[in-house]
């Protein structure tokens, strides 16, 4: 690709990229209350980003979505304008116009109420044209082809430009998929920003956007060839690639900071994915349903689904799921029911073997998924993938479980169990009902000597064990 190279702004002498992101992140969070530091630190990179838009083969669309109004989108909108390069809104633009407006250096679209445009069908059918827009700018070369009746010839219309989309509620998936996700709730008591544009000592916006403008044009060619090291994959990294790599241009501590948003808001949005959407949902819960259980009939995955606390499963848009309606969910992952043997009985359900793919492809990591490792007699110690749980670190043990947010050091003790299936010969018994591991709260089947469960993984220091 042949880089074109805009020319950079005659300015004054300008500070470097750390200090610069740190006046945009103080600039940004004078106006508006993020709902986490890692929101505002995305949103101060992808504004930086959209001044080195022709060094980047991704666009990433920067989603900004509240539950209800007055959550301070709007005002984000307001203050990105100020500060994005050359934005171009595009309230009651024609799709002729936008994208005619989109060359070699484009703009930055910013689109506000954005929920009025595909908040029903109808207006979602009125405006697909913007959204295959939006769908192919997220990525280079992939213009909008449309047949010239005066010239009788194919124009090809650039499409690669970042845009911001303000929205009450989610955006279509397609949308969100290609997006930074900024979630924004309303300010709590106490949370003050100040009024805006009333601030007689702070610096205008406008000369803070010029001055981010010269640094990232004097660094155009050196973004265009970063390959930065990215904790994400797929697509994710694809959108978020242009946000890391300017802070690694900036250094200081931006490129962790960079690196933690990208992790902790990426894994927000695919857990907000389960909760929301059934296919996700359905594949979690199952999960949460086998348990320990290899095979189960159909009846009992249907009952252990609909008696799941806050599970939509029994009341499905008015009625229960039944087995068909379960098969066809299934379906698309390649699951299917099948004759299975519980005791003398041959009745249609699932094995849990079924579902180990989907699980891995489909769902993030379960903390609760049954370790298959710990058969009985068996040492693990010496395997390279479980060392590093041998010798935690104090501070892994005082880490929030990420769901049910409470230390480890609130989990219960637990009684001894007296009978023992089965055991080695050090005194861990293994094959016991379930229960909280009294290190990382998440269940296992394993007792250690003193008889509380326990992974072999997860030797407490109080227990004066070592493999």
């Amino acid at each position: 690709m042949t880089m074109h190279v805009p020319p950079v702004p005659t300015n004054p002498p300008r500070p470097d990229g750390a200090v610069l992101l740190k006046e945009l992140h103080a600039a940004l969070c004078r106006y508006v209350v993020f709902p986490s530091a890692e929101t505002a630190d995305a949103t101060t990179l992808w504004v930086a980003a959209t001044h080195a838009q022709p060094a980047w083969e991704h666009a990433p669309r920067l989603a900004v979505v509240s539950p209800l109004k007055r959550c301070g989108k709007s005002r984000l909108v307001d203050v990105v304008a100020e500060t994005c390069h050359a934005p171009l809104i595009t309230v009651n633009a024609t799709i002729a116009a936008v994208v005619r407006s989109i060359g070699e250096d484009p703009p930055t679209l910013l689109v506000d109420e954005a929920d009025t445009l595909w908040g029903t069908r109808k207006q979602a059918d009125a405006n697909e044209d913007l959204r295959g827009l939006l769908n192919a700018g997220h990525q280079r070369n992939r213009p909008m082809l449309r047949w010239d009746v005066t010239t009788r010839s194919l124009d090809a219309l650039d499409t690669f430009a970042m845009a911001m989309l303000a929205s009450i509620g989610d955006l279509p998936d397609t949308i969100m998929d290609r997006a930074v996700v900024i979630r924004m709730r309303r300010r709590a008591p106490g949370e003050q920003v100040d009024p805006y544009r009333t601030r007689r000592d702070a610096p205008p916006l406008h000369d803070l956007r010029d001055r981010l403008t010269g640094w990232a044009r004097e660094h155009l060619r050196q973004l265009h060839h970063a390959a930065p090291v990215m904790p994400l994959e797929d697509r994710a990294a694809d959108t978020w690639e242009p946000l890391i790599a300017t802070a690694d241009l900036a250094a200081g501590d931006w490129p962790d900071r960079a690196r933690a948003a990208a992790t902790t808001m990426t894994e927000a949005e695919g857990q907000q994915e389960e909760d929301t959407s059934l296919g996700p949902r359905l594949l979690a819960d199952l999960r949460e349903v086998f348990a320990e259980d290899e095979r189960l009939d159909s009846k009992a995955v249907l009952d252990r689904l609909c008696r799941l606390d806050e599970a939509p499963w029994d009341d499905l848009f008015g009625r229960r799921l039944d087995a068909r309606g379960l098969a066809a969910r299934l379906r698309p992952y390649g699951i299917k029911p099948k004759v299975i043997r519980i005791g003398n009985a041959t009745p249609r359900g699932y094995e849990r073997a079924d579902f180990l793919d989907a699980w891995a492809r489909y769902l993030a990591p379960d903390r609760n998924t049954r370790n298959t490792r710990n058969t009985p007699g068996q040492r693990v110690a010496d395997d390279p993938l479980l060392q590093q749980h041998h010798d935690p670190e104090p501070i892994v043990l005082l880490q929030h479980d990420s769901i049910r947010n409470a230390t480890t050091s609130t989990v219960a003790p637990v009684a001894d169990v007296a009978d023992t299936p089965s055991a080695d010969a050090n005194g861990w018994r293994f094959n016991q009902p379930l229960a909280p591991c009294v290190v990382c709260d998440t269940g296992t089947s394993n007792r250690a000597p003193s008889g509380k469960p326990l992974h072999l993984g997860c030797p407490h220091p109080d227990q004066g064990w070592s493999p």
